[in-house]
């Protein structure tokens, strides 16, 4: 079987930062500030006027450095499905042509990095799973087809003007995320994705999913472990999504893993940056300098849909 490996992580972040105040002031929360505040959260960024979700995921690109003259295939995943065309709503409803509907991102960002011999793939209806959908069909493509060496998966989002920048109780950033699924041995070797819907909770509530979340994290993690013949104690480190950080004390205690072994150290500054929060973790792990070689990490990510993620890599 062929190794695979998650290499060259790089993120970005709208470049208005507001403080939880402004946020409030700005009318776009729905638990009080207090409340947010108590969860892990201090601030958190949106795109100004004018920005867009394609311009995240330019701006995570060159942040991850990545050769795009070396890219075989371009995964491109958004959580909001809107995100996925590049064109505005107010274009086709003046041409009423569908075309400005299919205006893909991927496309552009092929021509304008010059990733000439990629193919594009769009992924979006996994929500905030989404960034760990793509890394699993990267890996599955580097098993399949040996014609296939370099993949970028790439994810961002920007959430509509006047939206609420809350979602489940948890304070939203726009933001982007790219990195290399590669043969390269470097980074982190992929050992398993793994992936569960339930889609009888399409429309499922904050209150639902919160309800929901400890039971499927735990059914998906516990099979995870076990598709690759893994303990909770053989795992070193945990990467999770910038949700309220009593969330994974919970979860840490029903799965009997030491809380400490998490790193989120984002949470407060960032916030939950939709699908992007793995790889902006995994990516300040990394250059923490507190990770050895062939320790394991176990990262995870819920999302509307309802989808759960989960990927299991080796440093190396």
């Amino acid at each position: 079987m062929t190794d695979s490996y998650l290499q060259q992580l790089g993120y970005s972040l709208g470049s208005e930062c507001r403080s939880l105040k402004q946020a409030e002031q700005a009318g776009v929360l729905l638990s009080t500030m207090q409340a947010l505040k108590e969860s892990g959260f201090e601030q958190h960024f949106v795109c100004s006027k004018g920005e867009t979700a394609y311009q995240l995921a330019c701006q995570a690109l060159v942040d991850s450095q990545i050769d795009t003259a070396e890219i075989d295939c371009i995964i491109y995943a958004n959580c909001l499905p809107q995100n996925a065309n590049s064109h505005q709503s107010e274009e086709f409803e003046s041409s009423r042509d569908v075309k400005d509907l299919m205006v893909f991102p991927a496309s552009k960002l092929q021509v304008e990095f010059g990733m000439d011999n990629a193919f594009v793939i769009g992924l979006t209806q996994q929500a905030c799973t989404c960034m760990l959908g793509s890394i699993r069909i990267a890996n599955n493509f580097l098993t399949a087809e040996d014609n296939i060496n370099n993949i970028l998966c790439i994810s961002a989002d920007n959430f509509p003007r006047n939206a609420y920048y809350e979602q489940a109780y948890n304070l939203i950033s726009d933001g982007g995320a790219a990195c290399l699924v590669s043969r390269k041995p470097r980074g982190f070797r992929i050992l398993t994705v793994r992936h569960l819907t339930n889609g009888a909770q399409v429309s499922a509530s904050d209150d639902e999913t919160v309800g929901s979340y400890f039971s499927y994290l735990h059914q998906l993690i516990s099979a995870t472990l076990q598709q690759i013949n893994l303990a909770v104690t053989d795992i070193d480190w945990v990467v999770p999504q910038n949700t309220n950080a009593k969330a994974w004390a919970i979860l840490a205690s029903l799965l009997g893993i030491d809380e400490q072994k998490a790193w989120f150290d984002s949470l407060a500054h960032v916030g939950h940056v939709i699908s992007s929060d793995n790889i902006i973790n995994l990516s300040r792990l990394d250059n923490s300098g507190k990770m050895k070689k062939g320790e394991l990490v176990l990262l995870f990510m819920a999302g509307f849909g309802s989808n759960w993620q989960c990927m299991v890599v080796e440093k190396v």
